[in-house]
């Protein structure tokens, strides 16, 4: 059977190619699920089987976005904790967290993941560490929200094991034990993660934080995922708290007891990374560790700045996240684009830290590089496949600007004209063809009601 293409023309283009490559006038043709060609001008002539043309005038194209850090069950506990630190909202919400079931953890998915595609994000990726005893299939209700929304997937399967009774945060009965976490962590990577090279659904291993686990899980864990070749993925020096916690409790930094147990490599990133010495970002670029960057959720918990422009010339992998959505409430990463380029010019290299193609790379190639996909996805290239995004700059909020790069980084979040995943559209004029964003919103409204109910009961 012929392979069927879709042909767009006349937009803007910036591939985030290694060589940052950009046409102020460009096209890019899409055969099934790859790119076939990205060039200056129209596309070629007497193609065969173009089953669609977009007419991109007044568009960007860019790679979609990738997202690398988030906690879709948070959808549902949004506007809590408003006004506390890292540590005092943990303890503020987990007791409602813990109180989390299948059909909660599925609405929330799809409202975080609704939110996301709508906003141009093509991969998603959720940490899901909350496991309340008998609240049913997680996991795979997490992953059939995202399989239904149309999104590339990377689900990290998170784990605790460190409850009160043992010096950690999360309420006794929502943690697992360390055989139970490493059983059911290695049967979720049996069941549904796909080494392909065009994988709709990936798997990682996700032991939530040292505070909260055991260092029996984090090695083990580490172990677990060399093992089935997967990724691993976890939070790291979030808050001056956390790096005070490890010294006591370890006798060293975040970073030296994420290698002592196995946790630097590049197969690894971590969340978050605000409190980085010059050794820690040396150690993370020497082992090629991956930084998911969370500027919103940083800003909102007041933890602090991430040294993101020091991390890029060092050489560490740094892509995007949007955090959970009960510390970034709106849930979507194009306002992680702009936050990233404006906190960072807070810090020490000011107007120098970041510019927006940097920004765009973040949300992009970076996030590629960080989740392992970087040869896949993250750019607009030949051979790749075919996640990419068309931005409409042409009305009132972005008209005036003359680069559209800086307009989409620096402006008013864009609408999206037309969204491709695997070279299939999953949003057009801002609305998703897969979801019915009405009822996802309905649905989420009332999940949020029951959990609220529900933990106040207990």
């Amino acid at each position: 059977m012929a392979v069927e293409r879709i042909v767009i023309e006349n937009c803007a283009i910036a591939t985030v190619d290694a060589g940052d490559t950009e046409y102020a006038s460009g096209h890019i043709v899409v055969a099934g699920n790859r790119i076939e060609s990205v060039g200056a001008g129209k596309a070629p002539e007497n193609l065969e089987n173009v089953v669609r043309r977009i007419d991109g005038t007044g568009h960007l194209a860019t790679p979609g976005l990738v997202n690398t850090h988030h906690h879709f069950y948070q959808w549902i506990t949004r506007g809590l904790a408003t006004d506390h630190n890292l540590f005092n909202w943990l303890v503020a919400l987990y007791p409602t967290w813990a109180r989390v079931d299948e059909r909660m953890a599925y609405s929330a998915a799809q409202g975080s993941l609704a939110m996301m595609a709508r906003g141009g994000v093509t991969t998603a990726m959720d940490h899901h560490y909350v496991f309340p005893k008998g609240s049913g299939d997680l996991s795979g209700a997490i992953i059939r929200a995202a399989r239904e929304t149309g999104v590339r997937f990377t689900l990290a399967r998170g784990s605790m094991d460190r409850s009160e009774k043992d010096g950690g945060l999360p309420p006794d009965f929502a943690v697992e034990t360390l055989d139970g976490a490493l059983a059911a962590t290695e049967a979720t990577i049996d069941e549904h993660h796909d080494a392909s090279f065009d994988a709709m659904t990936q798997i990682a291993v996700a032991p939530c934080s040292p505070f909260s686990v055991s260092i029996e899980l984090m090695r083990q864990g580490a172990e677990l995922a060399r093992r089935k070749g997967v990724r691993l993925h976890t939070h790291g020096s979030e808050t001056v708290e956390e790096e005070q916690f490890c010294k006591e409790l370890f006798g060293m930094g975040p970073t030296e007891y994420f290698e002592s147990t196995g946790w630097l490599g590049e197969d690894v990133w971590m969340a978050h990374c605000v409190h980085m010495n010059d050794s820690d970002i040396a150690a993370f670029a020497r082992t090629k560790t991956g930084v998911a960057h969370c500027p919103s959720s940083n800003a909102r918990l007041a933890a602090g700045i991430a040294r993101v422009p020091d991390m890029l010339a060092a050489g560490v992998p740094v892509g995007l996240g949007v955090d959970g959505t009960a510390s970034n409430e709106s849930g979507e990463l194009h306002t992680e684009l702009r936050n990233a380029l404006l906190i960072n010019r807070l810090g020490a290299h000011r107007e120098a830290a970041l510019n927006a193609r940097q920004a765009l790379r973040l949300g992009t190639y970076g996030g590629a590089q960080v989740l392992g996909r970087a040869t896949q996805i993250g750019s607009l290239e030949a051979g790749k496949l075919a996640d990419l995004v068309l931005w409409k700059l042409d009305t009132l909020a972005h008209a005036s600007i003359a680069d559209p790069v800086t307009a989409l980084v620096f402006g008013a979040a864009a609408p999206v004209t037309l969204s491709l995943v695997d070279g299939r559209p999953v949003v057009e004029d801002s609305r998703l063809l897969n979801v019915d964003e009405d009822a996802v919103a309905r649905s989420t409204r009332d999940e949020a009601q029951r959990l609220a109910r529900i933990a106040a009961q207990a």
